[in-house]
C-alpha cells in the first residue's frame, strides 16, 4: 500500500471487529444481546434505523477546520498527505483544553491517531487495545496505513518491551507497558515525534527476524487486514470536521476528565470518547449510579426509577444510563427534573440520536448533562454496538442497578459487564407474578446481585462508607426525605402550584407547595411521563392534555 494515498483510496466496508460480552446472562434479547459475527455485520448495518441526526451546516460551531487532501507526502508530514499543522488544527477544533493550541505535535498526533482508529476499529476490539498499548495509537495507525506486515508489527512490539516476551499466542499479544517506553527508545533524531518513532524502530532493528509464533502472526494479519479495508484518513478528517461543527469534544485517556473507571476495561478501554456537553461534568462520574432496565417498562418500573433518581440526586450522585426507551429515559428525565447530572452513553455517534423518539430528551441531556460515544459522529447504532456500549455504562459508574428487566432484557448484559469488572451490582425486585421483573429476580437468585428497594440502599451500594461528595464519613446522608406514593396530597400540592400559562422552575414549585425539592422533582417526573405536565425552557407547566 502506498504511503501517499493508499489508505484514502480504499472503501470503508462494514466489517465487524472482534468483540466480547458481559459474563451474564447469555440469552439476552436481540437488540442488546450477544455480538453478531462479521458476516452479518454489513446487512445489519444497512437494516438499522439511524434515528434522529444532528448535522449542523458548515459554518456552525468551531468552523475553519481544514480538509486536507489525501495527496502526496508533504514537508513535515506526520501521516500520508497530512502535515503536522493539519493534524494540530483538526485536533484543536475538538479539544477540551481551553488553550487549544497548546498541545505538542506529538500529543496532537496521538489524539488524531486515536480519532482515526475509531473510524476503522469496532468498540471493544481487544487486539486493537493490546497493539495500541504496545505501539501507541500513532504506531498502529502507521502500520495500518503504510501496509506493514504482521510479522514486522509483532517483532517491533516485542522489541518495544524491556524483556523479550515468550512467543505464545497470548503473551505475544499481551504487550501492556511497552508503549510507555517506545517513543523514548526509538526517537533517534528528535524530529520524528511519535510517528517517526515507529519508522525508526523498523530501521534500527536487525533485518533477521526471530522465529515467531505463526498463530500470533496470523491473528495480527487478520486484524490489520480488517482495519485496513475500513480505514480512510479522508473519512477520519471528515469525522473530526463533523464533530467540530456539532460542537463535540474528543477525549483521550491522557485527558484529565477521562473517566477513571474505564481503566478497569484494560485492553477493552475505549480508544477515544466523543462527547457533547461540558467535559468537566465527567469528573463527577466517580460518584455515580447506573440505572438501567427494560425498554418495555411498566408504570411500576418507571415509578421506581424516578423515586430512586430523586433520592440519588439529593445525595450528590450522578446518574448514568443508555438513552433508550423505558427505564433509561425515565432515569434521564427524572435526573434533569431534579437538577442533577445525567450521562447517556450512545451506541452510535453523538449526532445519531437513537431512538428517534427520545431525540428531544437526548438533546437536553447534551445541554445539561453529557452525551458520550466511542464511535465518531456519522456512525449509526447497530445491534452489536449496543452490547459494547453497555460495558461503558458499567465501567463509568460506581455501581449498576437493574431497575426492571424481563428474563431476556438487554440490560442484563450491562449487569454482566458490571459483575465482570467487580463493580457493585443491584437489582430491584418486583411482583413474583410479573414477567417484567423476572430478569431482576434471576440476577438476585443466580448472580448474587444485591436486592435494593430504595435510594438509600442504592447509595449505600455505590458508596458503602457513606463518604459523600466531600469525602467525609457520613456526608452522604444529606437528604432522607421519602417520596410519597402517587396520587397523595403532595402530588395535589404540586399540581396546584403549576399553571397552564407560565412555566415555573422546580425550586419555585417547591416553595409554592411547601414540599422538599426532591419530593417535587420526583412528582414532576411522574406527571411528565403521565402527560399531565411538561417542561419547556427550564419551566414546568400543566399539559394541555392533562388527565382529569
Amino acid at each position: 500500500m502506498s504511503a501517499a494515498c493508499g489508505a484514502c483510496a480504499v472503501s470503508r466496508l462494514a466489517t465487524a471487529g472482534r468483540s466480547g460480552s458481559g459474563a451474564l446472562p447469555d440469552d439476552t434479547d436481540a437488540t442488546n444481546g450477544p455480538a453478531f459475527d462479521g458476516a452479518k455485520a454489513s446487512d445489519e448495518r444497512r437494516a438499522e434505523a439511524p434515528g434522529a441526526v444532528d448535522d449542523p451546516p458548515v459554518g456552525g460551531a468551531r468552523t475553519g477546520v481544514p480538509s486536507p487532501p489525501c495527496g502526496g507526502r508533504r514537508s513535515g508530514s506526520v501521516f500520508a498527505g497530512l502535515s503536522d499543522g493539519d493534524v494540530a488544527r483538526l485536533v484543536a477544533a475538538v479539544s477540551s483544553s481551553p488553550d487549544r493550541g497548546a498541545e505538542s505535535s506529538e500529543l496532537s498526533a496521538e489524539r488524531f491517531a486515536r480519532a482515526a482508529l475509531t473510524t476503522a476499529i469496532e468498540p471493544g476490539d481487544l487486539e486493537a487495545g493490546r497493539l495500541v498499548g504496545a505501539l501507541g495509537a500513532v504506531g498502529l495507525l502507521r502500520a495500518i496505513v503504510e501496509g506493514h506486515d504482521a510479522e514486522h508489527v509483532l517483532h517491533v512490539s516485542r522489541h518495544a518491551d524491556v524483556v523479550p516476551l515468550p512467543l505464545t499466542e497470548d503473551l505475544a499479544l499481551s504487550l501492556e507497558g511497552a508503549g510507555e517506553q517506545f517513543g523514548h527508545r526509538f526517537d533517534t533524531d528528535g524530529s520524528g515525534g511519535a510517528a517517526g518513532n515507529f519508522l525508526s524502530a523498523f530501521e534500527s532493528l536487525s533485518p533477521e527476524r526471530p522465529q515467531v509464533d505463526a498463530r500470533a502472526v496470523r491473528r495480527i494479519a487478520e486484524c490489520l487486514a480488517r482495519w485496513r479495508v475500513r480505514l480512510s484518513l479522508e473519512e477520519s478528517c471528515r469525522a473530526l470536521e463533523r464533530a467540530a461543527r456539532l460542537g463535540a469534544v474528543l477525549l483521550t485517556p491522557d485527558t484529565e476528565v477521562w473517566p477513571e473507571g474505564f481503566a478497569a476495561l484494560e485492553d477493552g478501554e475505549p480508544l477515544a470518547l466523543w462527547i457533547r456537553g461540558d467535559p468537566e461534568r465527567l469528573a463527577r462520574l466517580d460518584r455515580s449510579v447506573a440505572l438501567v432496565g427494560a425498554r418495555a417498562s411498566t408504570d411500576y418500573g418507571e415509578h421506581v426509577a424516578m423515586e430512586a433518581v430523586a433520592g440519588l440526586v439529593g445525595r450528590g450522585f450522578a446518574v448514568v444510563s443508555g438513552g433508550a426507551y423505558g427505564i433509561d429515559a425515565a432515569a434521564h428525565r427524572a435526573t434533569l427534573a431534579s437538577g442533577g447530572l445525567t450521562v447517556a452513553f450512545l451506541a452510535g455517534g453523538v449526532d445519531r440520536l437513537y431512538p428517534a423518539g427520545n431525540s428531544d430528551l437526548l438533546r437536553r441531556v447534551s445541554r445539561e448533562g453529557v452525551l458520550a460515544a466511542e464511535l465518531p459522529p456519522g456512525n449509526a447504532p447497530t445491534r452489536w454496538r449496543f452490547l459494547m456500549r453497555n460495558r461503558l455504562i458499567a465501567a463509568a459508574a460506581s455501581a449498576t442497578v437493574v431497575v426492571e428487566a424481563g428474563r431476556r432484557s438487554g440490560s442484563l448484559n450491562t449487569a454482566g459487564h458490571a459483575a465482570q469488572l467487580g463493580r457493585p451490582l443491584g437489582a430491584v425486585p418486583g411482583s413474583i407474578l410479573s414477567p417484567a421483573s423476572a430478569g431482576c429476580h434471576r440476577l438476585i437468585r443466580e448472580y448474587a446481585a444485591i436486592c435494593v428497594t430504595s435510594a438509600d440502599e442504592m447509595a449505600e451500594l455505590a458508596d458503602p462508607l457513606g463518604t459523600g461528595p466531600t469525602g467525609e464519613p457520613g456526608a452522604a446522608a444529606v437528604d432522607t426525605v421519602e417520596v410519597p406514593p402517587e396520587g397523595g396530597d403532595a402530588e395535589g400540592a404540586v399540581v396546584s402550584a403549576l399553571t397552564s400559562a407560565r412555566g415555573a422552575s422546580a425550586d419555585e414549585i417547591a416553595a409554592r407547595s411547601s414540599l422538599p425539592f426532591t419530593t417535587v422533582a420526583a412528582i414532576l417526573g411522574r406527571l411528565d411521563l403521565a402527560g399531565r405536565a411538561r417542561e419547556s425552557g427550564g419551566g414546568w407547566s400543566l399539559s394541555e392534555r392533562r388527565h382529569a
